[in-house]
């Protein structure tokens, strides 16, 4: 791997895309997925918690950025994604979206989340999700057929993300980081703006 810049980088995928077996590989520390509790609260309070959530991990890839000069995530610590994608498969009400979309615009004026540099995205094949699912039998993904039916609106999220700013989402994982090949360095990470605009250019849902 090599540096001229400091820089965030996701790796994203529905589960069982191997992103936690690729930000391993790399052989540098990384942000770690989110791990669930079983109590995360549902109504009202769930799109401040995620915020909080995520935010932290946002926070945690500041500190290795400054430390290291890269930061790898396992996921996007913005997470916003998630809400919009089981709206898109009716699993959870749109308004659930609407909430988090207000928590995250606080926490972009308030520079406590932002969009990472650049997303690596792999979103393979229903097929190849299972088989790797029951190759790894460190996990147990108890809502692995939810989210793999979150596969088709997450590439949708990303295309948008494309169109409206090239080159900062990668398609696939490359075989090693070289951040000269897939980073840039991005003016403005907590761009409101851009926030607006991508919620513009999703699909209707």
């Amino acid at each position: 791997m090599s540096r001229v810049f400091a820089v965030i980088v996701a790796v994203e995928g529905p589960s069982a895309a191997g992103k936690t077996t690729w930000c391993r590989a790399t052989g540098l520390q990384f942000v770690a997925e989110y791990a669930p509790t079983g109590s995360e609260p549902d109504g009202s309070e769930q799109a401040a918690y995620w915020v909080s959530v995520n935010s932290q991990r946002w926070a945690q890839a500041l500190k290795l950025e400054d430390s290291t000069g890269a930061a790898v995530c396992d996921s996007d610590p913005l997470k916003l994604h998630y809400s919009w994608c089981l709206a898109a498969v009716g699993a959870a009400p749109f308004a659930r979206f609407e909430h988090e979309l207000a928590a995250v615009r606080g926490a972009f004026a308030q520079n406590r989340l932002g969009f990472p540099d650049v997303v690596l995205l792999s979103i393979p094949d229903a097929r190849q999700l299972a088989a790797q699912r029951i190759g790894d039998q460190t996990r147990r993904r108890r809502h692995f057929d939810l989210h793999a039916r979150l596969s088709e609106p997450l590439a949708e999220w990303y295309a948008a993300v494309e169109r409206l700013d090239r080159g900062r989402v990668v398609d696939g994982f490359p075989s090693a980081l070289d951040l000269d090949a897939v980073a840039i360095p991005r003016p403005d990470r907590h761009d409101m703006d851009l926030l607006d605009a991508l919620v513009d250019e999703l699909p209707p849902l």
